[in-house]
């Protein structure tokens, strides 16, 4: 069994398919879970808290240095019992990096989807970095978390045709239908100690 940390800033849309398929069994051995949120006003936090029962905490970053923050999270990851030895954290539209104490401490045990193929298009609008760029195919990306910003071993990954007639908002639509898939899948794997490690790749046993 694991205890879950999801940490979202917005409308939570993976934080809630997540939820979702701890809730109708597609996503088993999970005991306690809390949402975190860098934002009161995330969406994510009513839907977790009313749709799913949930528990959830709010950290504000507004005066608070990283090791602060980092400080402020570790306290509430210990309160849910979210620890190193059997604990996993899913970042999930997460808009705020990870200071490298709480990365450090949790390494292998913090997991990230981002809207690209890693390693291309890191960063903030990678569907408009990907249409920029003229390419034919994007996708997404679920990674374990290190220091740098959308990088760590790669877990999975899922392709997704670009069309001529995509905009930012079409693209972002289809690519995130298929992050809500392969999320769940990346965590069931994680919980079923299936993945392994060879340098910076990650082998599926």
């Amino acid at each position: 069994m694991i205890n879950l940390a999801i940490l979202i800033s917005g409308r939570g849309s993976n934080m809630a398919a997540i939820l979702n398929a701890i809730e109708n069994k597609q996503i088993t051995n999970v005991d306690k879970v809390v949402v975190i949120a860098n934002r009161s006003d995330a969406v994510g936090l009513q839907i977790a808290k009313n749709l799913y029962g949930v528990p959830t905490e709010i950290i504000l970053k507004k005066n608070l240095t990283n090791e602060e923050f980092d400080i402020k999270l570790l306290d509430i990851l210990k309160l849910y019992n979210v620890n190193t030895s059997n604990g996993l954290i899913c970042l999930a539209g997460f808009m705020q990096i990870l200071g490298e104490f709480i990365v450090n401490m949790y390494a292998h045990r913090i997991l990230n989807i981002h809207p690209s193929l890693l390693p291309s298009f890191k960063g903030l609008n990678a569907q408009k970095q990907a249409l920029d760029a003229g390419v034919k195919i994007s996708g997404c990306t679920v990674h374990f978390v290190d220091t740098a910003v959308d990088n760590g071993p790669i877990i999975l990954q899922k392709c997704v045709p670009i069309f001529d007639s995509d905009n930012e908002t079409s693209l972002s639509k289809r690519i995130l239908g298929e992050e809500h898939k392969i999320y769940k899948d990346a965590i069931n794997l994680f919980i079923g100690n299936k993945l392994k490690f060879k340098g910076n790749r990650v082998f599926i046993s």
